[in-house]
This record gives structure tokens, sequence and C-alpha cells, in this order.
């Protein structure tokens, strides 16, 4: 298949002006600072990236973190408060929460996780791994916890300017002040997206004596006892669906699951198409077949939403918008115009001045996040690698277009990587782009390792850990694997176990979806 991606690149490249070398007068460089916000993966690795720089220790530059909770790990960090609705929860995290895809595939590159780490923790161990990465980079004292954003603004023209940050602490109080950039890395999983149906308020309003009915988000979703004895719908058959469907099976009296597309089928789960419409006492799915809960389920995803820049008057919400415009927008699944996912196109001020880490979902998030973040980082300190606004929209145009092509819509699949090899491929170029204008030395390597790749292919991997553990074999297997090479090795070897296994026993198992699918860690 075509690399659009590369086809770019090489267009652009092109089309760029000569490399400007990064020279300063007198040795010292113009004084920049850059706002971060958000302290999960992609914060995190921003940070660290920027104070790599050899440019930020020896000029001075300044650059903060704003983190509205305790401390890092983002939506990994739990959040121990029992919340309702209209109060959303700080983090979707519930107890039984396990990584969905093998942690070596999840680490930042050059920081695997520790010996022992099961192929696929408990959310304690990724939330661990976050803090010492924070530690062990000396990240902490560039991070002012309980520290909320509440709004961003540009002051300037499309050349120079500054952000006003609005920033409540954990007292309430406000405090205002200036930056160069800002860098957003807030995550994708905290405002819920709620579909709204014909006649649900009216099945909500007739609920049974002695019964409660009731419609809520997987946000809310922590324990499944909550779910005991009670006939259960839930809606859609991503990763927080199905893990709801796997652990409520056990204490509901049914549980019901409608999907929109096919998928790996749950032992015990009955499988419905979409829903059609709410009667009085039922519901009713767009086979005309019906279903009477108690209890509605959303796994219905989240919203893409900023709510500092809306209030900033910067990020326009408009649930119908497609076309670019003179501002940016958010139609709640897609940020547009954006370069590459990263760079806002919006005309009010410079290219670099405002920047995403973390959109791109269906990927392994913190090596993303450090491809990203050496993007931005080095377009902050040499805007000049980057084309004009309007090449870089000319670009975005051919994006969409080969997105289109390929059967997918931008504004409705947001900022998806659902093939095996676009998300690799993105972080690749983001790296190579550096390369080929020079911003960092050229090696001849390409940014994700063969090994991480391999990844996609280990369609036993899963299946094979679970044996192990129900066997109580896991330290066997982890005990003493530390380096990259050594956690590679260690998931080729279950993969090739589990085959082995199941070629003896002649059974047969769909391709495991789940494998390629990364739940967000921003």
């Amino acid at each position: 298949m075509v690399n659009i991606q590369r086809l770019l690149f090489s267009f652009l490249s092109s089309t760029l002006p000569a490399q400007v070398p990064l020279q300063f007068e007198h040795g010292t460089a113009p004084p920049k600072s850059v706002a971060i916000i958000g302290a999960g993966s992609g914060g995190l690795a921003m940070l660290k990236t920027f104070t790599d720089l050899d440019v930020f220790a020896s000029n001075n530059w300044e650059v903060e973190l704003f983190e509205e909770r305790e401390s890092v790990g983002g939506v990994w960090l739990p959040d121990y408060n029992e919340v309702h609705p209209p109060e959303i929860p700080e983090t979707p995290l519930y107890p039984l929460l396990h990584t969905n895809t093998p942690v070596p595939s999840m680490a930042y590159p050059g920081f695997p996780f520790p010996p022992g780490t099961p192929l696929y923790p408990s959310h304690e161990h990724i939330e661990a791994y976050h803090l010492r990465y924070a530690q062990q980079h000396k990240l902490l004292d560039f991070i002012r916890f309980n520290h909320k954003v509440q709004k961003a603004f540009w002051s300037g023209n499309p050349e120079q300017g500054y952000w006003n940050l609005t920033v409540a602490d954990g007292t309430g109080k406000l405090h205002h002040k200036k930056f160069d950039h800002v860098v957003v890395a807030s995550g994708n999983h905290h405002i819920p997206r709620i579909p709204v149906w014909k006649g649900q308020n009216e099945w909500l309003s007739n609920t049974p004596e002695n019964q409660s009915r009731k419609i809520i988000h997987s946000v809310y979703y922590r324990k499944p006892e909550a779910f005991t004895g009670q006939n259960v719908l839930i809606v859609g058959n991503g990763a927080s669906g199905r893990d709801a469907a796997s652990q409520i099976l056990g204490f509901a009296s049914k549980t019901v699951v409608s999907v929109r597309h096919d998928g790996d089928p749950l032992e015990g789960v009955i499988i419905k198409p979409e829903i059609s419409h709410f009667t009085a006492n039922e519901i009713v799915f767009v086979d005309g077949t019906s279903y009477a809960p108690d209890v509605v389920l959303l796994g219905t995803g989240y919203e893409q939403r900023k709510p500092f820049l809306t209030a900033g008057g910067e990020l326009t919400v408009d649930p119908s918008g497609r076309n670019h415009s003179d501002k940016l927008v958010t139609n709640l699944k897609y940020i547009f115009p954006l370069h590459r996912h990263i760079l806002s196109l919006s005309p009010s001020y410079p290219t670099n001045a405002l920047a995403f880490i973390g959109l791109p979902t269906f990927i392994a998030n913190c090596p993303s996040d450090i491809a990203q973040s050496l993007f931005v980082a080095h377009a902050i300190v040499n805007p000049h690698i980057l084309p004009s606004r309007r090449e870089l929209l000319k670009e975005l145009e051919v994006y969409e277009a080969h997105v289109r092509e390929e059967g997918r819509d931008p504004y409705i699949n947001g900022h998806q990587m659902l093939t095996k090899t676009e998300s690799s491929d993105y972080q690749d170029n983001l790296v190579e782009f550096l390369k080929e204008t020079n911003a960092i030395p050229r090696d001849g390597k390409k940014y994700v390792e063969e090994w991480r790749r391999d990844i996609f292919e280990y369609q036993y991997l899963k299946r094979g850990w679970t044996r192990i553990e129900q066997q109580g074999a896991g330290p066997e297997w982890t005990t003493g694997v530390q380096t990259e090479s050594e956690w590679a090795d260690l998931m080729r070897r279950v993969n090739d176990w589990q085959k082995r296994w199941e070629d003896a026993n002649e059974i047969e198992f769909r391709v495991d979806l789940d494998l390629v699918g990364y739940i967000g860690n921003q």
C-alpha cells in the first residue's frame, strides 16, 4: 500500500526553505516560555523532551506543567470518591481494570517496565510506572499539582504574541500568567459522550414499583457487584463495554450488549444490534427485537473537548462542523485544522504556538507521545523547519482525502489510527521529518523498533498470558526480564508457546481484536 504520509513529506521537503541553522546572538537564545497542560503520559513526554534540549538548559527557558490532580498518571491515577451525575469523575478507571495490550508496547522508548511486571497488568502497575518515570527524569520540580487551567486565550497576531492562562490552584485562588507556547496533553477520556434515543424519557419515567431504571455512562462504572440481580444492557463493544460485560456477567441476571459492528463474542453475553428506540416498557433494536433491562450502561466513548480553550474563545464547539474555517473547531470527535494531529493551523497565531499531544487513538501512547513531543519541541526551538500555514493546510486536505478513499471519514473517525501499520508509520514519519530538516541527526534507523511492529501479529499472546496466569506461572516468565530486547523475546516466546498448544489441541479462535486497541493513558 502506498504510504500517503511519506508522499506528503517528500512533497513538503521539496518546498521547504533552505535549512536555517539554530543560531543565537552571543550564544544565547531569545527567552521562551512553554505551558504544558496535563501530567499523563503525553504531558510527561513533552516535559522530558523539552527539558532534555541543550537550548533549554543553556538559555534559561521556562517550562511549567499544570496538573489539576494531585499526582502524575492521568487516566491511570485512581479516583476513589463516589461521584454521581452531573458531576464527572476525575478518571473512568475502575478497580478491576487491566491493560488490554502488553505493557512492553506501552513503555516509553528506553524505559522498560521493571522485572516481574505481568504482561497485562492491573492499573496500579501503570500508575507506578509513570511516577517512576517522572522521578527518575527529575520532572516533578516543573509540575504544579492541583492547578487547573480554566482559560487560555491568545493576545497578538499571526506572527507574534503570547498566551494568557487563568489557573485555579487547590484553594480556588486564580492566577494569571503569560506563555509563548501552550501544549495541550489533557487526555481524551473525561467528558462522556451520551447519546439520546427517542422514547428514553418515557421509559425512565415508567419505572415499576420496587425497581430502579437508569441510564449511566461507563465513566461512572466501578464495581460489577452494583448490577447484582439486574437485567443489563451495555451499549458499545469497545474496551470499556467489553470489560464491563465480562465483569457484570457473573452478577447480573441477564447481560445484553448492543453493538454497531461485529466483534468477538463474549461467552454468556447476548449480542444485539443498534438501538432503534425506547418504549414505555422496553428497548427496541433495529432488527425489530426488544429487551426490557433495568439499567443501560453506555460504553459510548468520550467527547473531544478542551474546555479551557473554548472558554478563551480559541476552540469552537460545532457538532456538525466538517469544513475548515478561520478558527480551531471540534465537532466532538475531531479537532481541526491540525497539522499531523498536533499543531493548530488557526490563523490567529504562529503555527508552533499551540500544540496537542496524545490525540491519536488506537496507538501505543508512550512511544507516540515521545515522537509527537520531539516534533513539537523542535518546531518551538526552530520554527523554520515548518512550511507555511498554506502548505500545511494543503497537506491536511490531501491526508483527509486519502482517509476517505480508504472508506473512513476523519470527521467521524476522528484521530483514530485503524490499520496495523498506520500507527507505526505515523510515528516514524514524524521523526523522519526532523531528520530530513536536520533538526536531529540522521541515524539510518526507524523510530518504531521492529519488535513493536511485530506485536500486531501476536494473535496468541493475550490468550497465552491468560493461560499462564491461570497456571500461576506468571512470575516464572517475567522474573529477571529487564531490557527491551528481553521483553520483546518474552512476548515472542509466550505467543509461540500458546500457538503450539492451540495447534496441538486443534483449537480455533478468531483474531484477538483487543490486541490492536490501545487504551488511552493521558
